[in-house]
């Protein structure tokens, strides 16, 4: 193959990763806005559902690690490297990885069980630390909060062996597979409102939360059958730290705090609102947080799920100009999507929060509480996702701890922020917190790596940029004169919901995109090429 036809190709690759991923998660996500909205309809926004969203929060923050960043970042490359240098020695490759893989399990297995029931056991401290004992909050919402969290705990533990199998299948370019285990989780948890609800709240949070760790359960059978069906086969034996684990354990918590930063700072936000803040301030901040994640997980997870094991391979191999490249055309991709989300979700986000959630005990003030944050939260949706791009670029190179120390700066930034933030401006100061540290955060990534000469943004991706905001100003501008039109359709029966996002989404989309081909922000060609390769495959 020769050089000029090697980007192009390496660009395929990057396209059709993130595309399978993105779109397994966006069925996901989908499946996640159907149960948020059955949960806002059932519980709405009072004391049961924040205690449910505290309980669920430690949980769903080791999935974000593990599923999304820090495992994966510290086992795919060292799994990559592992095949790639018993290669070089006329070795297995393939059996090797496993060896190694098989390492990782016999000591992990033990951590966690030891890890589950000290977190279980000390479930009450935890809760209060994160919420103050919900002082703002109604009487019995703190051990409602405490019983749910135990409920959950299960979760944390399969879903990081979950992680484990799927970063294997992830390295063997089978990304559909670890991307389709979240469905199974909407599916449990909407599966628990539909069949298994209550009319007492309480007993429907707790519903929830057994569905959570049940889902975990499916999660993992998942994964299980797809890695037999890989042939990929795992022998647990008596633990033993051997180097290569030593190695990948040193650095999985640094890459979870490097990888996590965006999550942490939720978690202390969350953990503000529930002690500072009114009754419903906690669901305000998550109804809109699944909103802004919606573009992170279709996008961000995707190319950075799909960029690590090629900059792995990239680096272990000494291309490093072939390892810029890959970064600068994802980081041109990311743009090209996530620019234009912010700048809709940012301008549209009373009519899609009220489309999709003002129903049933979900009133029309908890709908402008939510939007006010999502808007702020949407500032930082590019931040996001370039901090699961730009954390790669350490990862893949066996460095975590670079990344933890930028986490950390950016979490402190986030905190002096929330404390300066909240008395004014409530629950939204909150989410703008979130937003500029995750800008301060990928500032500080990029800045290490340009000054590493690990990574140097050319002049493609310069005017990419340059022509993707023109294209955003131009649809956020088409969009701002229908908002009157949009809000009072939003609220109306089903078929009026239906019909304003899929007006929001259609008549952005064309802006947008119709902006964007005008101005050639992504040529023809590199279009023709990606689906002429598609074809022929």
């Amino acid at each position: 193959m020769t050089n000029k036809t090697q980007p192009a190709s390496g660009r395929f690759h990057l396209f059709k990763a993130t595309a399978t991923i993105g779109g397994l998660t966006l069925i996901s996500r989908i499946l996640g806005f159907i149960r948020d909205t059955l949960g806002a309809q059932y519980l709405g926004a009072g004391s049961a559902n924040d205690a449910f969203l505290i309980a669920w929060r430690l949980p769903n923050l080791f999935r974000a690690l593990f599923a999304e960043g820090a495992f994966a970042s510290a086992f795919v490359p060292m799994f990559n490297r592992t095949i790639s240098e018993a290669e070089k020695k006329g070795q297995n490759g393939f059996a090797a990885g496993l060896r190694f893989a098989s390492d990782v399990l016999s000591v992990l297995l033990p951590l966690l069980i030891i890890f589950e029931i000290g977190m279980i056991a000390a479930a009450a401290p935890i809760v209060r630390i994160m919420t103050g004992g919900f002082p703002m909050g109604s009487a019995g919402e703190f051990q409602l909060a405490v019983f749910l969290t135990r409920l959950t705990m299960p979760y944390l533990a399969l879903i990081s062996i979950v992680t484990l199998l799927g970063g294997i299948l992830n390295s063997l370019h089978r990304f559909w597979v670890n991307a389709a285990a979240p469905i199974l989780l909407n599916v449990g948890l909407i599966i628990g409102l539909v069949f298994f609800r209550s009319n007492n709240p309480a007993m429907t949070a707790e519903t929830q939360a057994i569905a959570v760790s049940l889902s975990g359960v499916l999660q993992l059978g998942w994964l299980i059958w797809a890695c037999r069906s890989a042939n990929v086969r795992l022998y647990p034996h008596w633990p033993k730290l051997t180097p290569a684990v030593k190695k990948m354990l040193s650095i999985t918590w640094p890459a979870a705090l490097g990888a996590g930063a965006v999550q942490f700072n939720l978690l202390i936000s969350t953990a503000l609102a529930a002690r500072f803040l009114p009754e419903g301030a906690v669901s305000y901040l998550y109804y809109a947080d699944r909103l802004n994640q919606l573009p992170l997980g279709l996008v961000g997870i995707g190319i950075g799920t799909a960029i690590l094991p090629s900059l792995s391979r990239q680096l272990a191999e000494d291309q490093t100009e072939a390892a810029i490249h890959t970064q600068n055309r994802a980081i041109e991709l990311a743009l090209f999507l996530t620019v234009p989300a912010a700048f809709g979700l940012v301008i549209a986000s009373m009519p899609l929060i009220s489309a999709l959630l003002q129903h049933g005990a979900f009133s029309a003030s908890d709908s402008i509480h939510s939007a006010q944050a999502l808007t702020a939260f949407s500032l930082g949706l590019p931040a996001y996702v370039l901090i699961k791009i730009l954390t790669p670029g350490f990862h893949a190179r066996t460095d975590t701890r670079t990344p933890v120390r930028v986490a950390i700066i950016a979490m402190l930034l986030n905190l002096i922020l929330n404390l300066l933030f909240i008395k004014p401006f409530g629950h939204v100061g909150l989410a703008l917190s979130t937003a500029i540290a995750a800008w301060a955060n990928v500032i500080m990534l990029y800045g290490l790596l340009r000054h590493r000469n690990h990574f140097a943004c050319d002049r493609q991706l310069f005017t990419r940029t340059i022509k993707i905001i023109i294209a955003s100003l131009v649809m956020a501008a088409g969009l701002w004169p229908c908002l009157p039109w949009l809000n009072h359709m939003a609220t109306g029966g089903v078929a009026y919901r239906i019909a304003t996002l899929s007006l929001l989404l259609l008549f952005g989309s064309v802006l947008y995109f119709g902006t964007a081909a005008l101005i050639g922000t992504f040529p023809l060609k590199e279009i023709k090429f990606y689906l002429q390769r598609r074809y022929k495959r």
